[in-house]
């Protein structure tokens, strides 16, 4: 266990240099100039081009993506081109955040979508199957961004219950949790009723059954058990997919995170920012793909061979 850890460790380091490469690339390769955003547009070329010499952008682009990681393996990840701030100081002010509603989110569509899945899987071909199909398919075709917008109609426009954005309390958390949340869910309750059909009919679950253990022993303790292994799978790629989606959701809910704060570093081309938060970002999901892995040990001690 512990070499096969070391060996996952050290690939990461490519993944993560790739990703790094990429986002590099795709900054500079999208255009517009940073510099325009930190002088008037007025200021003389002699200015534009002092100041460019004072951030390293004049240099070539691959001088530029070594002198950066090389930053980056101290964890300097530079500062921000407007605020002048370093990045890793708001990346740690906004990353609680982010893991707060990432982590909300995330708890929310496994908590609803695993006993859907089952009560699907159990009732087959049945009306309560019919109607937990329905209601993941509806959560599968819907939008993050444009639930969002339905939910605060709903619940902060016409009903007053919840407040409409910002961050802080246990109510500003709901609408934005569920708007993240509840797309997966479909996805999650569907896999979830396709693996348990499957697992149900396999020998050892009519056997248990043959000894008289009661429906939810064989079910909880046998069947589902098994089940979780292409779920605990889909765990590792659905944070990735939250902690993407938590950048237009935090937008909408006007919460401060590191997914809004991509957004404006968007818009006003600051590029240590958005590089350092997109590589703090695929950091995230490649450790937690990691962790699924090793959660498969755990949910069946055969993977261990």
């Amino acid at each position: 266990m512990t070499t096969y850890l070391i060996k996952r460790l050290l690939l990461a380091i490519p993944v993560l240099l790739l990703t790094a490469a990429l986002v590099f690339s795709a900054l500079h390769l999208a255009g517009g100039d940073p510099v325009m955003m930190l002088v008037h547009p007025t200021a003389p070329q002699e200015t534009r081009d002092a100041v460019r010499a004072k951030l390293g952008l004049d240099k070539p682009l691959p001088v530029q993506f070594v002198t950066y990681m090389s930053q980056v393996v101290r964890g300097d990840f530079g500062r921000s081109l407007l605020s002048r701030r370093l990045v890793s100081e708001l990346i740690v002010e906004k990353l609680p955040v982010t893991a707060e509603l990432g982590v909300t989110a995330f708890v929310l569509a496994y908590v609803l979508a695993i006993p859907l899945g089952v009560i699907a899987a159990l009732n087959r071909n049945k009306f309560l199957d019919w109607f937990s199909m329905v209601v993941a398919l509806i959560g599968v075709s819907m939008a993050g961004f444009w639930l969002g917008l339905i939910l605060i109609f709903i619940f902060a426009v016409r009903l007053g219950w919840l407040p409409p954005t910002g961050y802080g309390s246990l109510k500003h958390l709901i609408l934005p949790a569920l708007a993240l949340g509840l797309p997966r869910m479909g996805r999650i309750a569907r896999i979830t009723r396709s693996s348990l059909l499957e697992v149900i009919e396999e020998d050892y679950i009519r056997t248990a059954r043959a000894k008289g253990l009661a429906e939810r022993v064989v079910v909880i303790r046998h069947a589902l058990r098994n089940a979780l292994i292409p779920i605990i799978s889909l765990m590792g790629l659905d944070l990735g997919y939250i902690v993407g989606g938590s950048v237009v959701i935090e937008h909408v809910f006007a919460r401060a995170g590191i997914g809004d704060m991509i957004l404006r570093a968007i818009y006003s081309r600051d590029f240590p920012v958005l590089q350092g938060s997109m590589f703090v970002l695929a950091l995230a999901i490649i450790l937690s793909n990691i962790i699924a892995d090793f959660t498969y040990v755990i949910v069946d001690p055969r993977i261990r061979h």
